[in-house]
């Protein structure tokens, strides 16, 4: 059995919309980020670096955010670089 699908010991519930919480899930496990996810429980992640909770941050922006906020800080992504 991979260890990424037992309870981990040290890790953070994520609050993640329910209709969300297993594409937020497979894409975390995409990324190698431990997380777990049962039937009827929270989505719960551990992160060990900057660079996970960047991700995690992002991926579940992606499915939270409306399209015009994603437009948005796109955007302000593409001013930034012109910079």
């Amino acid at each position: 059995m991979n260890s990424t699908n037992l309870p981990l010991e040290s890790s953070q519930v994520v609050e993640v919309d329910w209709s969300d919480r297993w594409i937020v899930y497979r894409r975390l496990q995409e990324l190698h980020i431990p997380s777990y996810c049962a039937t009827h429980q929270p989505l719960q992640v551990q992160l060990s670096s900057p660079t996970e909770v960047i991700q995690l941050w992002s991926v579940i922006k992606q499915y939270s955010a409306s399209r015009r906020e994603l437009i948005q800080w796109l955007n302000t992504c593409w001013q930034a670089k012109e910079t």
